[in-house]
This record gives C-alpha cells, structure tokens and sequence, in this order.
C-alpha cells in the first residue's frame, strides 16, 4: 500500500478545520536572542511559542485535523493513542471538541502536568514501563490492544499525514505574520522526534520562504534524524535518551521521512547540559518555563552549534511546548 505523504496544499486544508479550536500560537520577538547572536540590526530573532496553545504545546494543531478527518468513522468508537505526554494532551483536547472518548497510552515517567493536563480534557490515561519498552515493546502493545479489545480507533501522534498537514497550520502562521510585516527568513529551526511537527513546517516554510534554511534539531543521544540523514535511510535508535522527554522517538515516521529528507539540509544534536543552560537563559531573559524539548532550538542558537551568521534574513525558533514539572524545571535550571 503506497503511502499519502502530505503537500502544502493538504496543509492549507486544514486550516478552516483546526482555526475554531483555538487562536494562533504567538510569534515573539526576542531582542535578547538578537543581541546573544551579535546580529546586525536589520536581522531579527523570532521565537514561535506553543506553550501558549490550550495544550501546552503543538499537538493538538495535528491532532484536531486527525479527528476532523476521522470523527465520521469514529463515531461512537474510543480513539487510541500512545504518546510521552503532549500528543496524549492533544488528542485528549480534540476529543473533548469533538464530543469523542479518548484513550491514550503513556510513560510511567510523563511529567505530571502533561498526566493532569491529558486528564483535564477529559482522555482515559494507561501507563506502561518506559525502562523496559525497548525491549517487551509494551507501549505499542498496549495501544493495539485497546483498538481491538474496546474497537478504538488508533491514531499516530505523528506519523500520520493528517497530523503532518495539521502541525503544518503553525507554519503558515509563522508565513502569514512575518510576510504581513515585511520581513524574510534566511534560517528556521525545529525540532524533531518523529518529525510530524517538522515535516508540517518544512512544508509550509519552503513554501513560504524558499531560501530559507531549514534546520532539524535533536538531542545528542536520541539523534536518529541525524544519523537518517547521513545514512540515506530511516535510523532507528534501541534506547534514545534524554531530558527532553518529547523528542525520544524511536525513528522518524513513514509519512515524515519523505518530507524531511527533500527539505531539511541538516540536523543538530544538542547536549543536555547545553539544552538546561538555554532554560535557565530563557527563564532569566524571558521569563518563560519551558521544558527541554521546547526549549532544545534556544540552546542550538545560544551554543553557536547553528551557524546563523550568513544571510539576511530573520531567524525563527519553534518552542514546540512548555509542559514542564515546577521541582524537574527547577532542578534542571540549577547549574
């Protein structure tokens, strides 16, 4: 069975199905980058902040499409899902809009705001054993024993192409604002764990902005994107490890690979203690608590590991979340 790999069109799709859910994520200035980064005054730093989203972070964009898309099957059906914690949010979030019960399957170790926030919106949560996942695959186990003892419906937090093309909207949204004032992009920055967040922006930023340079970054032991790239071929990692809880993917999806291997030029592997220094900058310089997934492209730019210097343009970090426990936060930040 051929794979749908999404286009920039099935990303302007879905739009009109995902706006009534929530207002933008805002795009945020920050001086304090411009002036970290030494640029010339005509080059500015933009930081695109899911933290602000309903769910703390980017997933819902994806995950309403999905169920925009899959609400007529599902009908009176759960919806299943496994997820490290802001997909499960997500989904949860879209569930509840669309007035359908949501199972989703995550580590015993998620952050407790991500189990509350999941709850909140009203999602049945399981847990299984992250420790010990890589080798009794009990996470996917589990999730395809609930679509078929309770006929749910299974959905991929991003190996999906209705996901793709949902996060995809976040792009367009970064598109609309700045060609609105004027402004070009010359780098773009972006995390990737299974890649259904870079996938959909890559999509729209190289429709919006095709010189830029999009950039892929990952934690230093859980670099499988990277290792992808230079392989030619899917990599896929045993045991990723990181504080970054939500970039920890085992490989990048199907759906993902085709995008990001056409759009995406390269991907930087950034280390813990370097992701921990950024959140205490953040927090010091902006005042946002983010957590370290989100806040894993502040610390590509702050370590120089991004070679931001050439161009014109401006430059833009996605903060794909902010879900992050007070006592990790604050254990994380003191250096």
């Amino acid at each position: 069975m051929s794979l749908h790999i999404p286009t920039i069109a099935d990303v302007h799709a879905a739009v009109p199905l995902i706006r009534p859910h929530f207002s933008p994520a805002p795009l945020i200035r920050s001086y304090a980058l411009e002036q970290a980064l030494k640029l010339p005054p005509h080059r500015q730093v933009w930081i695109k902040d899911y933290g602000w989203t309903p769910s703390g972070s980017f997933k819902l964009m994806g995950a309403l499409n999905w169920m925009a898309h899959h609400a007529e099957e599902v009908g009176t059906r759960p919806v299943a899902a496994h997820s490290s914690g802001n997909f499960a949010s997500g989904i949860s979030y879209a569930g509840m809009r669309f007035g359908k019960r949501v199972i989703v399957v995550m580590p015993d170790t998620a952050p407790q705001i991500k189990f509350e926030r999941t709850k909140s919106f009203g999602a049945e949560v399981r847990t299984y054993n992250i420790a010990r996942d890589h080798e009794t695959g009990e996470r996917d186990k589990l999730t395809r024993e609930i679509a078929e003892v309770e006929n749910a419906v299974q959905a991929s937090p991003y190996d999906d192409p209705y996901v793709i093309a949902g996060n995809g909207v976040g792009g367009l949204e970064i598109i609309e604002d700045l060609q609105r004032m004027g402004r070009s992009v010359s780098h773009f920055l972006c995390p990737v764990s299974g890649g259904g967040l870079m996938a959909g922006h890559a999509l729209a930023i190289a429709d919006g902005f095709p010189t830029a340079e999009i950039i892929g970054v990952e934690p230093a032991e859980a670099d499988d994107f990277r290792q992808s790239l230079a392989a030619g071929h899917r990599v896929r990692l045993d045991r990723p490890s990181s504080i970054c809880d939500g970039l920890l993917s085992y490989d990048v999806g199907q759906h993902n690979w085709p995008i990001l291997k056409q759009l995406v030029r390269k991907s930087l592997a950034i280390s813990d203690t370097t992701i921990r220094q950024a959140m205490r900058w953040l927090y010091d310089q902006h005042g946002l608590r983010a957590e370290p997934s989100g806040t894993i492209t502040i610390a590509a730019a702050l370590s120089h590991a991004a070679e931001l210097s050439e161009g014109n343009g401006d430059i833009v970090l996605v903060l794909s979340g902010r879900n992050v426990d007070e006592e990790a936060f604050r254990r994380w930040i003191t250096l």
